[in-house]
């Protein structure tokens, strides 16, 4: 009895557990895509300031090779943030399999508690002295 409220805390607190590692992961995966939206935003500027074909003064063409620069830099930020990011969903994944393992383990043992406790009750049943009830009938 007192193994299985063991095992009862236990199991809950693998849960709590389980459900956080979830979370964590989730929020991993909201990282990944946030950063992936942000490499796209920072191509499509870089796509919108390539030069044009019409001859524009050469004030403007610096502004626009410093700013693509800028974007340049800014996406290869944006392409290790990424790579960190996706590293992080890795290590949440591997969290959570572990988490799930460690909860499956829990809820199998309660299993097997239970059945033994089934078991030894059945046995206690079967090797208990048999009540024979004699009944008067009103004479």
């Amino acid at each position: 009895m007192a193994e299985a409220r063991k095992l009862d805390r236990i199991l809950r607190v693998r849960t709590l557990q389980l459900g956080l590692v979830r979370a964590e992961e989730a929020r991993a995966n909201e990282r990944v895509a946030s950063e992936v939206t942000l490499r796209n935003r920072i191509a499509q500027l870089a796509e919108d300031i390539a030069p044009s074909a019409s001859g524009g003064h050469a004030f403007s063409m610096i502004a626009a090779a410093h700013f693509r620069d800028r974007l340049q830099q800014s996406a290869e930020a944006a392409e290790q943030r990424l790579r960190v990011a996706e590293r992080g969903v890795e290590r949440a994944a591997m969290a959570s399999r572990e988490a799930k393992r460690d909860q499956s383990a829990i809820e199998k043992l309660l299993a097997r508690a239970d059945a033994d406790a089934a078991i030894k009750a059945i046995r206690a049943m079967e090797s208990a002295p048999s009540v024979r009830k004699i009944r008067h009938d009103p004479c």
